[in-house]
């Protein structure tokens, strides 16, 4: 199969049909419906259902994609191997990562990354929770992703970089206001009686399964960390963060340790095989850090 039959494939399906693809392309609509034909006779499959305006894939077409979409992913990453991008003169690695490790360990691993490889652009993409992390690297668009290690990524490797203690975050005025004031640690059990500002939709939250029956002392279900931050400084709730996030980035608040503690392993994943040179550099990067944490952790 010729290559360039499947960057046509994905620009039709991109662009919703093949006069717009045809335009993207720089090549003739007759030229470009022909070699999708051609395509789709060399598959011995229908790839697109042609009743209506629009080009709908059929069955066969979703699966293609998929396998397109790789193909195309692999064979960048395998030109990139070729070229200086060898040497790390210059070139790109793709992270995928949520919410919950924006800042940690997000910011440290880049920072550290940036400072031995500065001629490697790092492109953090962001994602709907550990699901989307497994399907950005399942469908390669991603090469390596930040992730909650007490999810399952089957067929894909997992490489722990720190264990985070998780703490309770509350604007000072809302803990003086319970009837029972807080006191370092709180047992776990606490997170029932409280206003919570936090993401639901993120499932690998250790502590979801502390939250009362249907989680109606959540007031606010939220996605972006800085939010989150905001409102539990001007009392809204509070929240279950890193320690780390907490003392570097939320001002006037309190900070309490669970009894027992609640912590949350992150880490890499990827897929399994040669990487690139700069997705290895950036692994590499990730095991020196996990190194140092836990050396760190020993001396504590």
């Amino acid at each position: 199969m010729d290559l360039h039959f499947v960057t046509y494939f994905v620009a039709v399906v991109d662009h919703g049909g093949i006069t717009k693809a045809a335009q993207a392309l720089y090549i003739s609509q007759p030229s470009l419906s022909q070699a999708i034909r051609t395509l789709e006779r060399r598959l011995g499959a229908t790839l697109f259902d042609r009743t209506g305006r629009r080009l709908v894939l059929t069955d066969a077409g979703r699966t293609f994609d998929l396998a397109a979409r790789r193909i195309l992913a692999d064979v960048e990453r395998a030109k990139a191997k070729v070229t200086a991008v060898r040497e790390l003169e210059f070139g790109r690695v793709d992270v995928v990562s949520y919410s919950a490790f924006s800042i940690d360990p997000m910011v440290e691993l880049v920072r550290r990354f940036r400072a031995d490889f500065p001629k490697i652009v790092v492109r953090v993409l962001d994602t709907f929770g550990p699901a989307g992390v497994d399907t950005a690297l399942r469908r390669g668009s991603a090469e390596v992703g930040v992730t909650d290690l007490s999810v399952g990524y089957e067929g894909l490797i997992t490489a722990p970089i720190a264990t985070q203690e998780m703490v309770l975050a509350t604007y000072v005025l809302l803990s003086d206001r319970l009837v029972k004031p807080l006191v370092d640690p709180v047992r776990r059990e606490v997170l029932h009686t409280l206003p919570l500002v936090v993401d639901l939709g993120d499932q690998s939250n250790q502590f979801r399964g502390l939250l009362s029956a249907g989680a109606e002392n959540v007031v606010v279900d939220c996605v972006h960390p800085v939010t989150t931050w905001e409102l539990v400084r001007r009392g809204i709730g509070a929240t279950v963060v890193p320690r780390k996030v907490a003392q570097q980035q939320m001002k006037d608040v309190h900070t309490f340790s669970f009894d027992p503690p609640l912590t949350r392993d992150v880490g890499l994943v990827y897929r399994a095989g040669e990487q690139s040179p700069a997705a290895a550099a950036f692994i590499a990067t990730a095991a020196e850090m996990a190194t140092a944490a836990a050396g760190s952790t020993a001396k504590g």
